[in-house]
């Protein structure tokens, strides 16, 4: 069965469909080893009947140049989207939001050197770059995740790395962080270094349920409880509620019957979120897709309405803040 043919056979009505929203995490790509995803796919999930009404790509490794400096090369996914922000922005109408901001790549391992790769993604994103994602999640044991096998160990450690990193805040870039949960510890570290550097903690910083964690949800969630409250004292970091459906995480929803539905995933995973804006607060804190890949277990508009029944936890000042506020302050929209 296709995948948009599986996922149909989840349809929910539309909670709260004048709800404002703005979507932080989202990725674009074409000529992957997996099925392309450019805007009129994201628009296919954004017109699917919340409200959207604009959104964040953020760096998935798409459409580097192939040829010139090696540390140039991934401006070529910046040019990519920036020339799908324009079409956005000139076809935008109800369900086909613009792309408002850029979350682009830069190896930090450069050092000072980083400065001209950083000032390269702002002379090809016409104003849309808000930020840089340099993805620091290291999975140490099989099985394997391709696009990881090249990462090192404690990067977010690395003197190099933060080198680079030292850069970010005087070019005016915030900086989006990736990693798995037994590395959140690390991002503690170098926000608490940096204190005047914007700090995004993606995917609840990716706890596992794969390899040596598969089946250990509830045994890894008290420390990554722990982890969490003590990166929430930091004030400049900020975090996406999101990217929980993940294959890497565990719960199994890609090889059912059927996807995934808003109830299950209430159920399942809203512990992560309420402790999560209980530590951060909800102007700390925003929704956030990270499609197309929860896609492999949720559709978007059962995703959302996941999130919204979340949100009926809090007032109406609160919920402006997790599903447009917060995005729309921290990437400066």
């Amino acid at each position: 069965m296709e995948r948009k043919e599986w996922l149909e056979q989840v349809v929910e009505e539309i909670i709260d469909p004048q709800r404002r929203i703005i979507d932080p995490h989202h990725h674009l790509w074409r000529d992957k080893t997996v099925d392309d995803y450019e805007l009129a796919d994201l628009w296919e999930d954004t017109g699917s009947g919340h409200n959207i009404i604009g959104t964040v790509f953020v760096e998935c490794s798409a459409d580097y140049r192939m040829e010139g400096p090696e540390d140039l090369r991934p401006v070529g996914e910046t040019d990519y989207v920036s020339a799908a922000a324009q079409i956005s922005s000139t076809e935008t109408a109800i369900g086909r939001p613009p792309i408002l901001g850029i979350i682009s790549h830069a190896n930090l391992k450069l050092g000072d050197a980083v400065e001209d790769v950083i000032a390269a993604h702002l002379d090809a994103g016409g104003g849309l770059v808000k930020g840089i994602r340099h993805s620091a999640a290291y999975y140490p044991d099989p099985p394997a995740v391709d696009r990881y096998a090249g990462r090192v160990q404690h990067l977010l450690l690395d003197s190099d790395f933060r080198r680079g990193f030292a850069k970010l805040a005087s070019a005016g870039m915030s900086f989006d962080a990736w990693l798995l949960h037994n590395q959140i510890y690390e991002l503690t570290d170098l926000a608490r270094t940096f204190p005047d550097t914007m700090i995004v903690f993606d995917h609840f910083g990716g706890p596992l349920g794969i390899g040596l964690y598969k089946g250990r949800q509830s045994e890894i969630y008290p420390q990554w409880k722990r982890d969490v409250a003590n990166l929430a004292r930091c004030d400049n970091v900020v975090a996406k509620l999101g990217g929980l459906a993940m294959i890497i995480n565990g719960w199994g929803w890609d090889e059912r019957e059927l996807p995934a539905s808003s109830d299950e995933i209430v159920r399942a995973q809203q512990d992560y979120y309420l402790h999560t804006i209980d530590c951060f607060g909800p102007e700390r804190c925003m929704f956030e897709s990270n499609f197309p890949v929860d896609k492999e277990s949720v559709s978007y508009a059962v995703l959302w309405n996941a999130f919204k029944k979340i949100g009926r936890r809090f007032n109406d000042d609160e919920n402006k803040l997790l599903f447009e506020g917060t995005a729309r302050h921290v990437y400066r929209l």
